[in-house]
């Protein structure tokens, strides 16, 4: 086996990648994968495979459970975000100011403001234009 495969195959027999099925996974293959990322060029061509390969994980994971699908209307994506985080539209409350506002904006009924997108965004880890 060449030497940049035996290094490569060290890699994965250290880390042991697999399919995240949980936070707890989620986060330690997140980490993984920003050290390899703070790496720059200074990573060898068997760290940068691999950290492609934790990409494709999170982004697998991500696609999965914490971003809701693409061209949803705004209320949909809370409604999605809010049932996939385990948050409840009880802590909307901080972004919205009360609880019939939070309510309306979940049924569609009021828009949510650039500055509410703002905050949302940081709540969920998305991008605002999610909510726009």
């Amino acid at each position: 086996m060449p030497a940049t495969q035996e290094a490569y195959g060290r890699l994965l027999s250290e880390a042991r990648p697999a399919v995240i099925e949980t936070g707890a996974q989620y986060d330690s293959i997140s980490g993984q994968l920003s050290g390899l990322v703070r790496k720059g060029r200074s990573r060898t061509p068997e760290e940068t495979r691999f950290m492609k390969l934790l990409a494709v994980l999170v982004g697998d994971y991500d696609q999965r459970n914490a971003l809701p699908p693409a061209r949803m209307a705004p209320e949909e994506a809370l409604r999605f975000l809010l049932e996939h985080s385990g948050k409840t539209p009880a802590d909307l409350f901080s972004v919205f100011g009360q609880r019939s506002h939070a309510n309306e904006a979940l049924n569609g009924k009021r828009k949510i403001s650039a500055e509410q997108a703002r905050k949302l965004a940081k709540m969920f880890n998305v991008n605002p234009g999610v909510f726009i």
